[in-house]
């Protein structure tokens, strides 16, 4: 894939998950975002000093039949991320953008932000979505 046109990539990745399936990490997107690197480098700068029971979580949201583009939805839950994602998809307390529109969880970004205190899953929810916002992506939830 080094050196392949960016249009071939969706190929180049549907070829290398049905060889590599097994060995790829569940953390790691499903499909190629061009602005996921700005989310890695945006979420690592919040931290919790104190351990709960908390989660931070984020949905990749498909806005393909509006503009073809990708959103993401900042969460926080008792629940692991993926639990709370199957909750979305089954309607239970589910926000609307991540019902009809959530393709999958983005685990990466948010591992060091897992079993956190409450207040501080609170307050790092909404600053997270307000700064993920700022560096130009669409962003649903972080209330």
């Amino acid at each position: 894939m080094r050196g392949a046109m960016s249009i071939n990539i969706e190929a180049a990745l549907e070829q290398l998950w049905a060889s590599a399936s097994a060995s790829i990490p569940e953390w790691l997107p499903m499909r190629y975002i061009d602005w996921l690197p700005a989310v890695y480098e945006t979420s690592l700068k919040f931290q919790s000093a104190a351990k709960g029971r908390s989660n931070i979580y984020l949905v990749l949201l498909d806005f393909s039949d509006r503009d073809g583009s990708y959103g993401v939805y900042v969460g926080m839950s008792k629940y692991s991320p993926a639990q709370r994602f199957d909750q979305h998809k089954a309607g239970i307390r589910a926000a609307g953008s991540v019902l009809k529109r959530g393709i999958e969880v983005l685990t990466g970004p948010t591992m060091h932000l897992q079993y956190i205190k409450r207040s501080e899953a609170a307050r790092i929810e909404g600053e997270l979505a307000e700064a993920l916002a700022a560096a130009g992506l669409r962003v649903k939830g972080g209330h």
